[in-house]
Order: structure tokens, then C-alpha cells, then sequence
């Protein structure tokens, strides 16, 4: 089966959205529903569901499925991941999903393993490798102490490329939709970097009130992942990618999409007027 065949395929079929009420899945999910693609949302909630700890959910939520959007939570680099994945991908191709398209993490050497066996699989495979989120501070954990004025985290002086949720599904979308997508690995970014202290500094012009950003230790963040009812390996996945690995810029999306990518500084500034962090 020629590139372009497999294009037209994948178009014809319904798309599988792993993760499809999440970050990246919602809107990866919203703009293949706009295009006119035919759409399932693989969740716990969806119809049928898909549960990633229940292998007897994967073959109904595959039904008619021609390509799939991977995503693992709570994160690919977690005990785990790589195994759901090399079975959920060889399976998925046995049903005839031969798009596969994975959301992977920058400088997570433990996510590799979970990359190596999408490829393996048999699949017409793209590798989404993303930095963090601008989302993880309006939508998901970062949010609350955004709320309360002060960021407590365990990066120091870090920096990090952050990436908006908007440009990873635009990239996964085009991906999922254009055979001259098929093999490609693309690690992407913002356009600068910043450190959590510029982050602040962004938050608070956006939202108009003092955002605080206060270093604390691994052991110190990962109490306070428990007190939330939050995986705890998240203290040691900040700990892994914020050592430096990830100090640079890559150009993922302008690869992909052949334009630059959205500032944290306008992400901060749409955010807060729709207001995402209104108390």
C-alpha cells in the first residue's frame, strides 16, 4: 500500500483519540471533527471506553479504526507505559489501525523505550515529542497554585522550552491526515526559553495580580503531589528533564507546519481573558 493510499485510508476510517477529553486529545479530537473526519474518543468515559489497564476495552474501541492518536497517562515515562504500548500498537495494527501517532516527552530517556515499540509494530508511525505544556498552568495541576499566587516547584533555576497545547495538536492533526508525516520523529517547543521565574513574571502581567515562583526540594513537592492525590513520580520526572537536557530550543512545529510557534507570553494573555484564572 502506496503513502498516499494510506493517506486516503486513514481519512475514510474513524481516527481513534487516545487521551481524547485531555489537553492535546480534546483538541486534536476538535479539529479532525471540524475537517469532516469521523472521530471516536478513546477515555474511561467514552462510548465504548478504553481503559489502558483493560486489554478487552482495546478491541472495541478499534472497531472501523484505520489511525490512533496515542497518548499515556499520566506519562509515557511511567512503570508501565512501554509495555501498554508495544501491545496496544501491534494489536491496534493487527485491527487494521496502521496510523499511529504518539505523544512522547523531550529528553525522557524511559519514553524512548515506549517510542522504539510503536515502530516496531508494523505501523506508518510519527513520534510527537513535546516539551512542557503552557496548559499544564490554566488546565491541568499548576493551575491551583496559579489560583493561589505562588508556584512551588521543585526546578531551581531551570529552563524550559515551553510548547502550547494548540500548536502539538496541529502537528498530531497534520500527522495523522498527511502520509509525508509517516516516519518522522518531531521534537517540539516554544519559541524562547524561560524559567519558572519568568513564568511568574508572565503570569502575573497577564492575570494583573502577583504570581510568586518558590524553589522547593523534590521530597518537599512530592508531599504535596500525595496531599493532592497526584502520581508522585511526577517530582522525579522534573527532577530527570529539568537537568539541563532540555535547555535548548528545537523547531518541531515549524518542521511540521512550516510556521513558528505561540509565546508563552500570548498563551498567558489569551488565558486570562477568557478567564481561566478567575477566582
Amino acid at each position: 500500500m502506496t503513502n498516499t493510499e494510506n493517506t486516503q485510508n486513514a481519512q475514510q476510517g474513524t481516527i481513534l483519540v487516545i487521551g481524547g477529553t485531555g489537553k492535546t486529545g480534546r483538541r486534536v479530537a476538535e479539529r479532525l471533527t471540524a475537517r469532516g473526519h469521523s472521530v471516536r474518543v478513546g477515555s474511561r468515559s467514552g462510548e465504548p471506553p478504553f481503559v489502558w489497564e483493560d486489554s478487552s476495552t482495546w478491541g472495541p474501541a478499534l472497531e472501523g479504526v484505520t489511525a490512533a492518536y496515542i497518548t499515556y497517562y499520566p506519562d509515557l515515562a511511567f512503570p508501565g507505559a512501554t509495555e501498554h504500548v508495544a501491545e496496544f500498537s501491534r494489536f491496534a495494527v493487527s485491527r487494521g489501525a496502521r496510523r499511529l501517532v504518539l505523544l512522547s516527552g523531550r529528553g525522557e530517556e524511559l519514553a524512548v523505550a515506549g517510542e522504539d515499540k510503536v515502530k516496531e509494530s508494523g505501523a506508518d508511525w510519527t513520534i510527537v515529542r513535546s516539551s512542557f505544556f503552557n496548559q499544564n498552568f490554566d488546565e491541568s495541576f499548576f493551575r491551583d497554585p496559579v489560583l493561589a499566587g505562588e508556584l512551588a516547584l521543585p526546578t531551581g533555576d531551570a529552563v524550559e522550552a515551553f510548547v502550547d497545547a494548540d500548536d502539538i495538536a496541529d502537528v498530531v492533526v497534520a500527522a495523522l491526515t498527511d502520509a509525508k508525516h509517516i516516519g518522522k520523529t518531531y521534537e517540539l517547543s516554544g519559541p524562547r526559553l524561560l524559567s519558572f521565574h519568568d513564568v511568574a513574571a508572565e503570569l502575573s502581567k497577564a492575570i494583573g495580580r502577583e504570581i510568586s515562583y518558590i524553589p522547593v526540594t523534590k521530597d518537599e513537592y512530592r508531599a504535596a503531589l500525595v496531599a493532592e492525590g497526584l502520581p508522585e513520580d511526577f517530582a522525579e520526572l522534573f527532577e530527570t528533564v529539568l537537568d539541563g537536557r532540555n535547555a535548548h530550543l528545537v523547531h518541531g512545529v515549524e518542521e511540521a507546519l512550516g510556521r513558528k510557534p505561540k509565546d508563552f507570553s500570548a498563551f498567558a494573555q489569551e488565558a486570562a481573558a477568557r478567564g481561566a484564572w478567575n477566582v
